[in-house]
């Protein structure tokens, strides 16, 4: 699984000069374009680099920042409209020199991903959409959704906090403040509300509707942020689309299972199917364990006492002893070094 430390590259995209960086190698896949990222700081996050690195296997993975936010240039307004996310990413994909790419279009993403491959269809030869929507005036009622707008405009510090408990509802303490500090360096106040208030007026649903590619949609059934009825919106507007229902509430595809989803991304791209593999006979699957066991395994798999995960997690010892507990249980294994060497057969 590559590793390999990223190199940002700048091209000049509508008079913008737009942040971006590839890692791996073979048939190019862009995945990005949600409503707020920043290079740098995801590819220090653990998960996200894990999750990149996990499709890098067999494809280049390409990212970029959109204007407005992250490592590109912030001096002007973020794009206003699906036309103007489309002519970005279309002016990035020039100035790369990429002929032809998938896509990978998550969350806000989906819609700027399948408008792209309405407009250049001969240009596409994939798309993915994970947690996505076709109508953004769906996700919420419109006092929700100008309520939540207007916390991240007017109190960002609290609006971050909000939207960290809403996409990553299986977070500690500790991971929720991260990723509101996150939030926070990645877009000032008025460009993050800007970007939100686009993801809830972005429609695709025209594009979605002349789509003839190979679509897969990739939503998780208690996804808090974009409900799963959405994702089957986007799935009933493509002709031919397959939806995979996955398990789970996490938004981020890079946290909770997120196993399952570049497994279900990568055979469908080497044309196989999508679907989860299930377990091998007389052995678990790592969907058995939920995702706060997961996350204690990794740990005990990379060595970490109780005290140290317990620190790490926010949690008690006694927690985690529990934690370890039922890890073994589930899995069958006499020790926690079985359940070690099991966490690394499975590439946990």
């Amino acid at each position: 699984m590559p590793d390999e430390d990223q190199v940002v590259r700048y091209s000049t995209v509508e008079g913008r000069s737009v942040a971006w960086a590839s890692v791996g190698t073979g048939p190019p896949l862009l995945v990005g374009g949600w409503w707020s990222g920043h290079l740098g700081l995801d590819w220090k996050d653990h998960r996200f680099r894990r999750f990149v690195s996990a499709l890098a296997t067999q494809h280049r993975i390409i990212r970029y920042d959109r204007p407005g936010c992250g490592l590109s240039d912030r001096s002007g307004p973020s794009p206003a409209s699906r036309e103007d996310e489309v002519a970005v990413l279309a002016g990035l994909v020039e100035a790369i020199g990429l002929e032809s790419l998938s896509l990978f279009g998550a969350s806000s993403g989906a819609v700027v991903a399948a408008g792209f491959a309405a407009a250049e269809p001969s240009r596409v030869d994939r798309l993915v959409v994970y947690g996505g929507y076709a109508h953004g005036a769906d996700i919420a009622s419109p006092a929700a959704r100008e309520l939540t707008i207007d916390v991240v405009r007017r109190h960002w510090g609290l609006g971050s906090r909000v939207l960290a408990d809403l996409f990553m509802p299986g977070a500690t303490a500790a991971e929720r403040a991260g990723f509101a500090a996150f939030q926070r360096q990645a877009a000032t106040p008025e460009a993050a509300a800007a970007e939100l208030a686009l993801a809830y007026r972005l429609d695709a649903r025209d594009a979605l509707r002349t789509l003839t590619l190979p679509t897969l949609v990739l939503h998780r059934r208690a996804d808090r942020a974009i409900p799963f009825a959405l994702g089957q919106d986007v799935a009933s507007l493509v002709r031919g689309a397959r939806l995979v229902e996955l398990q789970g509430d996490e938004h981020f595809p890079w946290r909770g299972d997120s196993r399952a989803v570049t497994d279900a991304t990568a055979g469908f791209l080497a044309g196989r199917d999508p679907r989860p593999a299930a377990a091998p006979a007389g052995g678990p699957a790592a969907s058995t364990l939920s995702p706060r066991e997961a996350e204690v395994l990794r740990l005990v798999a990379a060595g970490h006492t109780d005290a140290q995960i317990a620190r790490e997690l926010t949690l008690s010892a006694h927690t985690v002893h529990r934690h370890v507990s039922n890890i073994r249980t589930k899995l069958g294994v006499p020790s926690r070094a079985a359940a070690a060497a099991w966490a690394a057969r499975q590439n946990l």
